[in-house]
C-alpha cells in the first residue's frame, strides 16, 4: 500500500529537455494516469483512510468473477492494476472518479518514485556487488570468485548478509527527491529528472511527498 497521496503511470523511456537557463536535462517520460478510483476505505470502516487507484485496460474475459464485481461498483470497466494510496482527506473522492497527473502533482515539486527493477538473472559478485575481482596472472584460478567467506573457528559461520552471488535486480526500489521538470496534460505526461527504477513499460507508482 502507498505511503501517500499518488498515482500509478508507466515509464516510457528517457530523453532530454532544455530549462530556460539554456541548460540540457535529461529525464524520464512518464505516462501517468488517468487513474479511476474502484474502491474507498475509511477511518470508521477499515481503521484508516484510503484510496484504491486502478490503471491499465484489459479485456473483461481475462478477469475473473470476485475483480468483476468489485469493478461494477466503480463503473464495470475492467483494469490490470489495482493499488492503494492513504490519503487525509477522503471526502474530495467517489467512486468511478477520474484522477489525471495534473489533479496531484506540479512542476518543478518534488516526488518519491517506485517500481520494479530491471532483473538481470543470477550474477556474480563482481556484476551484482562490484567487487574488483582477483589477480590476472599466470597460475590464478580466481579471477571472479567471492573469496574466502567463512570466520574462522569462532563463529564457525558465514555472517548473514554476507555479500555472495544470488538474483540481481527484480526488487521493488523507491528513489526520493525527484524533480518534476514538465507536465502535459493533453497527452497524460509527466518528465521527471533523471532516471527511475524499471524497465521502459514498466508499472511504477508516484506518491506526493508529505501527503
Amino acid at each position: 500500500m502507498g505511503k501517500g497521496k499518488g498515482i500509478i503511470g508507466q515509464k516510457l523511456g528517457m530523453t532530454s529537455l532544455f530549462n530556460t537557463a539554456g541548460e540540457q536535462v535529461p529525464v524520464t517520460v512518464i505516462y501517468a494516469g488517468p487513474c479511476v478510483v474502484t474502491q474507498i476505505k475509511t477511518t470508521a470502516t477499515d481503521g484508516y483512510n484510503s484510496i484504491q487507484l486502478a490503471y491499465g485496460d484489459i479485456k473483461e474475459k481475462n478477469v475473473n468473477k470476485p475483480k468483476k464485481g468489485h469493478f461494477e461498483k466503480s463503473g464495470g470497466k475492467a483494469y490490470s492494476m489495482l493499488k492503494e494510496f492513504r490519503v487525509e482527506d477522503i471526502e474530495q473522492y467517489n467512486l468511478g472518479q477520474s484522477i489525471k497527473a495534473e489533479d496531484v502533482f506540479n512542476v518543478g515539486e518534488k516526488i518519491n518514485i517506485s517500481g520494479i527493477t530491471k532483473g538481470r538473472g543470477f550474477s556474480g559478485v563482481i556484476k551484482r556487488h562490484g567487487f574488483h575481482g582477483g589477480k590476472k596472472t599466470h597460475g590464478s584460478m580466481s579471477h571472479r570468485i567471492p573469496g574466502s567467506i567463512g570466520c574462522s573457528a569462532t563463529p564457525s559461520r558465514v555472517i548473514k548478509g554476507k555479500k555472495l552471488p544470488g538474483q540481481y535486480g527484480n526488487t521493488n526500489k523507491t528513489v526520493k527527491n525527484i524533480e518534476i521538470i514538465d507536465i502535459r496534460p493533453e497527452n497524460n505526461l509527466i518528465m521527471i529528472k533523471g532516471a527511475i527504477p524499471g524497465c521502459n513499460k514498466g508499472i511504477i507508482s508516484l506518491y506526493k511527498q508529505n501527503a
